[in-house]
């Protein structure tokens, strides 16, 4: 994905750094892991606590197919109500920021 349009995702965000990562791109702010671009989709970071209100949106969690299992990622779609608002997108990254800072102080 150009490293314009996700500027423009996390617009709401403040300023983010993209690099490649995973085959695909890694979105910092402010030096912690808030996206990840995998296979052209764009995947805001999750935890137990926006995990639920990624899911009631609609945003579908990141897995892949392990060894013996499904194995879940901490990232989940942007949930289409926010596709086309940059408002609600605001408010979808703020929720990736805060549960990667949740993430860090672990």
């Amino acid at each position: 994905m150009e490293d314009d349009a996700l500027r423009d995702i996390f617009a709401g965000l403040g300023p983010v750094t993209i690099k490649k990562m995973f085959g695909g791109q890694g979105i910092w702010h402010e030096g912690i892991t808030v996206g990840v671009v995998v296979d052209g989709i764009v995947r805001l970071r999750g935890d137990a606590i926006s995990g639920p209100e990624f899911e009631a949106a609609g945003g579908r969690r990141w897995s892949y197919s392990g060894k013996e299992r499904p194995v879940n990622m901490p990232y989940w779609t942007i949930p289409d109500c926010a596709i086309d608002d940059a408002d609600e997108l605001a408010v979808w990254t703020r929720k990736a920021y805060e549960s990667a800072l949740r993430a860090k102080k672990k």
